[in-house]
């Protein structure tokens, strides 16, 4: 260690305060840094988890290959592990008291099945021979047939069709009825007979509205063949990008069907197929990250400047004694090594600690609100920590760049002198006389004092736009990333759906049955009723603008299907002041009047994007005409028309968007019963009573058990979970993110606004000296706090406003909709800059007025 070396880390260790707020600024900077790529590798991890436990693990699954195809898939040298499966078929329940769910639906797998898919044994063992079965305790609980282990079934096992028609069904769709009456039937039969060996948990992947209660199998592999194949669900070695082409290319060459991607759980992987996803997620990972850098670069930066600061008459010294400007510039870059040395491990360590702590609380939250069976667990990589310390290593590089270079260019007499960062010009100093005339001469004092001191009020004005860039542009993207998983979901605000009235019935002491049941927390009774309009060019949606839906125009307008839907009174009183609708317009039934819901979602079929638009361009007081279209027909017969009486973007419950081309509208019951009435409707509205419960499951099951009622229900919880799922854990993430940049936007603006403080002790005691009261000293520290956030706000507003543009068109890759500024952002940063400056300004001059105004001035360190 040469001289040099040794009287820096001396400097160091003699400014013990100054190197403790450098060191506490590196130690946040890298701890926000790991604890971003922890979180965000320790989310994906959960995702991961989740998705495998929910769906079973799987990259690539080829339908339906034979023996042959089978060795090709298996000696691929991408293969790791090879799933089998096969859909043996349905066969009915014997016994069976759900009319909705008559069948068995046999499934089989071969031993690495029962591995990687979530088949959860509850009782006895799983299967190890061909005729040996594992049963769902669906069965019993809701399908009231009682089997226990030894039990033989004895079956004929066949496919679903349409009766008299070729058109086959499968576990994905509910059982086909019409008029009440099934109009499918079983075909192919072959006898089985199986032994009831255990008992499984239902399997997450059938869906509640399958007609067939799952039983397992086992694959005898030596059953493969042209006439029975199989299914392949692949486990990959590597999961890279390039996995589609070489799956796609593998079954073409060997004459299999396309195969078919766990999109979701390669999505979570960071691989997909979909361009246009890919590219938002490579722009926003690279906007975010340069964001996290420079806030990185700015904190330690201010750091290791008001350092050089400080230290300049240390420098000239050693100038003086013969050091030279490399020798300057490496004390500098050797001060940066030693504290990242002593930063570094310490940050990563907090970093950790604290998303671990984060992850405690979390799991706990995440667990009572979705009921997630994995929980969020601290995952770190060797990645993951070598890019916080390289990212740490280059902020700190750059953070203590400049300040060398400024360092070993200071001559001797001006860095003893101290007169490097103070160059008193007239024209440097000037200031208006309207602010002396407005303010009074402690502002114009609290001004000179900011441009004579130029670096220093660079520095703290340098950190304080940088704090409002990272605070506005991570809530712009936390409202943005919500908005988009919103727009990705189909728009479900339910957990079951009930119908329970044709052509205009309302069974109502069945209402009150299903709505009081246990675990229900909110219902709705809604009457729908389809219907037709044709709206005016000038009004239709931006899409059908577009030439390839000109042909569809007539007489100047263009083709709306309306879905009418009737709220019950209380639930139309609510959404109407949601809707800022009069509710006496609305029922009304002298005079139609509804709520229309003029925004829309949909993906487009030809971008893939995920697209928020306008249903409709109108206003309040305008009509639609509702035109009623016989199937047959296919004539339209006026029937009424309907006033728009509000507009809006809200959605009562059980109401989904309608999509392109159509139009949600909210009537009450009486304007409905009008409708109903109309001799030119052959069909009536359909009722619907919708459900939010605390527990799904167990409220569907009472509804089946509720005796002589014959109901269809759809529960859409488990379809609506993982969307839910995935929207609370991204706003952890973001929120997350949203509090620690602010946590750190606060400590550096106290940092760099108090070690500036500090260092001007010597200028406000000469003040002092010269007669400046206590008064007027608090009223120069005011304005001081005041020039600092309105000059802060004119350079932090539009670099943000353009970081949020930057962002949103990152998103429109994949996602449309308009661009929208974060006004109560905007609002809450102007107002916190304020606050926090002005708290930074009135702490460290608290510090200043006890101190001795000989002792200040002589001061020469902090």
């Amino acid at each position: 260690m040469n001289i040099v070396h040794k009287l820096t880390l001396r400097h160091l260790k003699q400014n013990k305060r100054r190197t403790l707020v450098t060191i506490i600024g590196v130690i946040i900077s890298v701890a926000m840094v790991t604890a971003v790529a922890t979180l965000f590798v320790s989310f994906m991890k959960l995702m991961q988890q989740q998705t495998i436990a929910d769906r079973g693990e799987w990259h690539v699954l080829y339908h339906n290959v034979n023996k042959e195809q089978l060795d090709t898939i298996q000696h691929d040298p991408d293969t790791k592990t090879v799933v089998l499966s096969r859909d043996r078929g349905y066969a009915l329940l014997p016994g069976g008291k759900n009319e909705s769910k008559p069948y068995l639906f046999i499934k089989e797998y071969n031993p690495q099945g029962f591995n990687h898919f979530p088949v959860e044994l509850t009782k006895g063992r799983l299967p190890k021979a061909a005729n040996e079965v594992v049963l769902s305790e669906h069965i019993a609980t809701n399908g009231k047939v009682e089997y226990k282990i030894g039990d033989t079934l004895a079956l004929e096992v066949g496919d679903r069709f349409l009766k008299n028609e070729a058109v086959q069904f499968f576990q994905t769709e509910s059982l086909q009825t019409e008029d009440d009456q099934v109009t499918e039937t079983l075909k192919n039969l072959t006898p089985a007979t199986y032994k009831v060996v255990g008992f499984i948990k239902r399997p997450n992947w059938e869906p509640t509205w399958s007609p067939g209660y799952t039983v397992i199998s086992y694959l005898d592999e030596s059953s493969i063949g042209d006439t029975q194949p199989v299914n392949a669900s692949v486990i990959l070695k590597k999961v890279e990008k390039s996995l589609y082409d070489h799956a796609e290319e593998l079954a073409q060459k060997n004459n299999i069907a396309p195969p078919q991607f766990n999109s979701e759980l390669l999505r979570y992987y960071g691989v997909t197929n979909n361009d246009s996803l890919q590219r938002t997620l490579t722009w926003l990972s690279a906007i975010i990250m340069a964001v996290i850098i420079i806030g990185s670069v700015s904190l330690i930066y201010n750091a290791f400047a008001i350092s050089v600061s400080e230290r300049a008459r240390h420098l000239g010294m050693l100038a003086s004694v013969g050091a030279t400007k490399q020798q300057k510039r490496n004390s500098v870059f050797f001060e940066g090594a030693v504290i990242g040395a002593i930063s570094i491990p310490i940050g990563i360590l907090a970093g950790l600690a604290g998303i671990g702590i984060t992850f405690y609380f979390i799991n706990s939250m995440l667990h009572e609100a979705l009921g997630t069976t994995e929980k969020l667990t601290l995952t770190v990589t060797p990645l993951s920590l070598l890019s916080s310390c390289a990212i740490s290593l280059v902020t700190i590089f750059i953070s203590t760049y400049i300040p060398a270079r400024r360092a070993s260019r200071v001559s001797a007499i001006d860095a003893i002198r101290q007169t490097q960062d103070i160059k008193l010009t007239q024209k440097a100093v000037k200031t208006s006389k309207i602010t002396r005339r407005l303010f009074g001469i402690e502002a114009e004092i609290g001004l000179k004092n900011l441009k004579r001191s130029k670096r220093r009020y660079q520095a703290t004005l340098f950190s304080l736009i940088i704090s409002i860039v990272l605070f506005l542009s991570v809530s712009f993207f936390t409202a943005n990333l919500k908005k988009s998983l919103d727009l990705s979901q189909d728009g479900t605000n339910f957990d079951i759906q009930v119908i329970v009235g044709r052509d205009g019935e309302i069974d109502e002491p069945l209402i009150q049955r299903i709505s009081s049941l246990d675990y229900v927390t909110e219902f709705s009774v809604v009457q729908q009723l389809s219907l037709n309009t044709w709206i005016n060019k000038a009004e239709i949606a931006d899409e059908f603008r577009k030439p390839a839906y000109k042909e569809s125009f007539k007489d100047g307008k263009f083709p709306y299907f309306i879905q009418l839907h009737a709220l019950d009174q209380a639930s139309l009183k609510d959404f109407s002041k949601k809707a800022g609708a009069d509710y006496d317009e609305l029922s009304n039934p002298s005079k139609l009047a509804g709520i229309v819901i003029e925004t829309i979602q949909y993906q487009d079929p030809n971008s893939g994007k995920y697209v928020e638009t306008k249903a409709i361009h109108a206003k309040a007081g305008q009509s639609i005409d509702l035109l009623y279209m016989d199937s047959e027909t296919q004539e339209e017969a006026m029937l009424d028309k309907v006033t728009i009486a509000a507009l809006t973007d809200q959605f009562p419950i059980g109401i989904s968007p309608a999509g392109l081309g159509g139009l949600d509208i909210i009537v009450s019951e009486q304007t409905m019963n009008r409708l109903a009435g109309n001799e030119k409707l052959a069909d009536g509205p359909q009722t619907f009573v919708y459900l939010k419960s605390t527990d799904p499951m167990k409220t569907q099951q009472e509804i089946e058990d509720l005796k002589d009622t014959k109901l269809a229900i759809y529960n859409a919880y488990q379809s609506r979970q993982r969307g839910e799922q995935m929207i609370m854990l991204m706003s952890v993430f973001t929120y997350g993110f949203i509090a620690l940049i602010t946590a750190i936007s606060i400590a550096n603006i106290f940092n760099t606004i108090s070690t500036s403080i500090s260092l001007r002790k010597r200028e406000f005691a000469m003040l002092k000296s010269v007669g400046m009261t206590p008064k007027s000293f608090n009223k120069m520290i005011n304005y001081e706090s005041i020039f600092y956030g309105i000059k802060s706000l004119l350079y932090g507003l539009p670099i943000s406003i353009a970081i949020m543009y930057l962002i949103y068109r990152a998103m429109m890759y994949t996602f449309s909709y308009g661009f929208s500024l974060p006004w109560l952002s905007i609002i809450f940063a102007v107002a916190a800059v304020f606050v926090i400056v002005g708290s930074a300004m009135l702490y460290s001059g608290a510090k200043v007025k006890k101190q001795n105004i000989i002792d200040a001035l002589k001061q020469e360190s902090i």
